[in-house]
């Protein structure tokens, strides 16, 4: 008889370590694991092409992490997910006893997660999910009622409560069990990864010490130095995070190791990366709790009413960088040439696009995920409510960014500015912020937007939709 085997199925869990679908299977049994590339559903997403890249690239090294541990990981290349029925239709000849998997709060893939239990059901297979993609998981921090909290400061007194009282577990790399031959159904295999541009490692092992060497060395100049975008003071971690490559259970460990004689001090750096992977537990818990985000709702609903301008012109310079402000032209410009952008300019470009430009935020949500290499939707789609003034816990919004004023108190000396706007490479200090007139003799162009006047219009539309 034919041994019963075990399944991963590898979704937003793509590591060995602390990855609790790995961990459980291998102690029930003889394991395999698998992969299912769905380009089309990814494309319904926007996910960005890097990232799809990024997901290719770490499913090739995770075969060989596995393999040292005998554990054999089927890659296939699918269309949508659709597919993963019959993916397990095939592989139900095999043996299968049980399907351990992570749990994802979307809708698609909740449905497709639907799907393949009705199929596993029908044959006697077990399901085994585990919710692990946050600190603590969706519906354990509440408000008095049960409810789930809009504001996140409450939310994040509620979490760090919960955190002193049982800290955080990170699950060991499994032992290896004994190797074994599969003989795998006829699937299309994964289609092989690209080159990726930039300083991204995919290998479990140097994404563990990039995140140990920020907390060793960085972290505790991390409040200091987070806003500035010429400064290398964040952890760049993210990409890791959106795809699963790390969890936050293994960078709060790390904090806990490395920064244990500051992370208690509500001021240290420490406690203000601590702070940011609680914003990410944050907008997961929001968007399981009120999921027609998911289908890009304004959480506000008020604002369904505001009048957005569909001047796609104005759209496309914001996206290319040619919009006269400079801090706002770098940071879409980093983000074209990378696919990352820091955190602050983040904020920036969005409240220009929102708050100058008129334009919808969705308009704004959608491009950063095609773009981004770290694109998470409830973190991507809850900083775009915030700035927008439509989400849980908004920026109020009367509060509007001034590009030209960020730009001196974040950039002052110009640096990011001249690496990404070469245009402006002679300019001085002094001029760099607002280089107009004179700019024009360099290429650069003229501001699409006068800033006071687009403040005003701002004002007007929020208490238009308001009334």
């Amino acid at each position: 008889m034919t041994t019963a085997l075990q399944v991963v199925w590898l979704r937003s869990d793509l590591r060995c370590y602390d990855n609790a679908s790995l961990h459980h299977a291998m102690q029930q049994g003889p394991t395999i694991a698998l992969f299912i590339a769905s380009p089309l559903s990814w494309q319904q997403h926007d996910m960005a092409m890097l990232k799809q890249n990024l997901l290719r690239r770490r499913i090739e090294q995770m075969q060989q992490e596995l393999a040292s541990i005998g554990v054999p990981l089927l890659a296939i290349e699918g269309s949508d997910y659709s597919m993963a029925v019959d993916v397990f239709a095939k592989l139900l000849p095999l043996n299968i006893a049980a399907v351990h998997c992570e749990v994802e709060y979307e809708l698609r893939e909740q449905q497709r997660d639907a799907s393949v239990q009705q199929l596993l059901v029908r044959h006697q297979v077990a399901w085994c999910s585990y919710d692990r993609l946050c600190g603590f998981a969706p519906g354990s921090i509440t408000t008095a009622d049960g409810g789930m909290y809009k504001v996140f400061t409450p939310f994040k007194r509620n979490w760090l409560q919960r955190y002193h009282q049982t800290g955080v577990t990170v699950l060991p790399k499994p032992k290896p069990q004994p190797a074994m031959e599969i003989e795998w159904p006829e699937l299309p295999a994964m289609q092989p990864a690209s080159e990726l541009p930039g300083d991204w490692p995919v290998a479990e092992v140097a994404v563990l010490e990039r995140m140990r060497d920020f907390c060793q060395q960085k972290v505790q100049q991390y409040k200091t130095q987070r806003d500035f975008p010429a400064i290398d003071g964040t952890s760049m971690i993210s990409p890791y995070l959106a795809i699963g490559l790390l969890s936050v259970r293994q960078c709060i460990k790390r904090l806990e190791l490395e920064a244990a004689n500051t992370l208690q001090q509500a001021d240290s750096g420490a406690a203000t990366w601590l702070s940011e992977l609680i914003w990410r537990d944050f907008y997961k818990h929001v968007l399981v709790a009120w999921p027609n985000l998911i289908k890009h709702q304004a959480f506000q609903s008020y604002t369904s009413a505001i009048r957005w301008s569909k001047d796609e012109a104005l759209f496309t310079a914001w996206c290319e960088g040619r919009t006269g402000y400079p801090l706002v032209d770098a940071a879409m410009r980093q983000l074209n040439q990378t696919g990352w952008m820091h955190n602050r300019l983040r904020m920036v470009v969005a409240s220009f696009l929102v708050k100058d430009l008129h334009l919808d935020w969705r308009w704004g949500e959608r491009y950063f995920m095609s773009r981004l290499i770290d694109g998470d939707f409830a973190a991507n789609n809850g900083g775009w409510q915030w700035a927008a003034s439509t989400g849980t816990d908004a920026v109020p919004y009367f509060r509007i960014f001034n590009p030209v004023t960020q730009s001196k108190r974040f950039d002052p000396d110009g640096d990011f500015i001249r690496k990404f706007v070469p245009e402006l490479a002679d300019v001085s200090a002094k001029r760099i912020h607002w280089p107009h007139p004179v700019a024009a003799d360099c290429g650069y162009p003229a501001p699409i937007v006068d800033h006071a006047t687009a403040r005003q219009r701002t004002l007007e539309l929020y208490q238009d939709a308001k009334s």
